[in-house]
């Protein structure tokens, strides 16, 4: 893999909370057009990585690099507001809209990074501020074709099931039109079917828009159907990297995720 495969990597991470070291010296590579996963049991530290690199939080130790376009970006150097401007959009494994507007308007919302426009071009709806309202309402549309959510697009989001919900959130993610999309627990609710539709969907970022993916998940089926590498943790440290059958055939992945070795022996003899 040559310098210029990597969209984003971390090197050493580490967080304090007080006496609590919630990651410890964790090191990553994101691939650009590749699915990578971080797995692990409540409290691996999956979620504090993401808070890490959207800006949340700041890194103890260790240094985060973007790799987006021109040279390379030290995201611990940056704003919180900056990191969408790059390409770095995000979900939230509990849900984060606006529900008292229709999901248009929440998609339009996602656009924000765009908008070139002024204040004053804005108060007088200048000819600039048109085409800006009519690019980044094909956008929307563009979104709401590719997530199959043209009969809610001008429902109230309050009044949407979970499930749409979540592929509400994801649709704003994409209308800022990453390079690089963060996806904490996006089956995290959803019912088989929903599941498998999310899978479908995430497949499709991946092959049609060329988007980079980085994804908390616990669901392992999904994580095994469109994941291209997998980083295991445990207690905020790096257990395994790999093939996500690479990962689960890992023994200090097993015993993370149910004991010890010779207790997996054990309830499978007994299975």
């Amino acid at each position: 893999m040559s310098a210029s495969d990597v969209l984003l990597s971390a090197s050493d991470l580490s967080v304090r909370f007080g006496g609590v070291l919630a990651v410890n010296k964790v090191s990553f590579d994101v691939r650009r057009g590749e699915v990578f996963t971080l797995i692990g049991p409540n409290g691996a530290g999956k979620t504090t990585v993401f808070n890490l690199i959207s800006r949340i939080y700041t890194p103890t130790t260790g240094d985060i690099v973007w790799h987006g376009e021109g040279k390379p970006i030290a995201l611990t150097q940056q704003a919180p507001h900056e990191i969408a401007a790059l390409g770095i959009a995000r979900t939230f494994q509990n849900i984060e809209l606006f529900e008292h507007a229709t999901v248009l308007h929440n998609l339009l919302i996602g656009r924000h990074t765009h908008r070139k426009t002024g204040f004053w071009s804005e108060v007088f709806f200048t000819p600039a501020t048109r085409r800006a309202e009519i690019a980044a309402r094909e956008k929307a549309e563009q979104v709401i074709d590719l997530l199959d959510l043209q009969h809610h697009r001008d429902s109230m989001v309050a009044g949407l099931p979970y499930g749409v919900r979540k592929v509400v959130e994801l649709a704003r993610a994409l209308c800022t039109e990453p390079k690089l999309l963060l996806l904490d627990e996006p089956s995290s609710g959803l019912n088989v079917e929903e599941t498998a539709d999310m899978a479908f969907w995430i497949q499709d970022i991946q092959h049609e828009l060329g988007i980079s993916v980085l994804m908390v998940e616990h669901d392992m089926s999904l994580v095994s159907k469109v994941s291209d590498r997998v980083l295991a943790m445990n207690m905020g440290e790096a257990l395994a990297t790999g093939t996500p059958r690479e990962v689960q055939s890992d023994s200090r992945v097993i015993e993370a995720y149910l004991g010890t070795v010779d207790d997996v022996s054990s309830l499978r003899r007994a299975a």
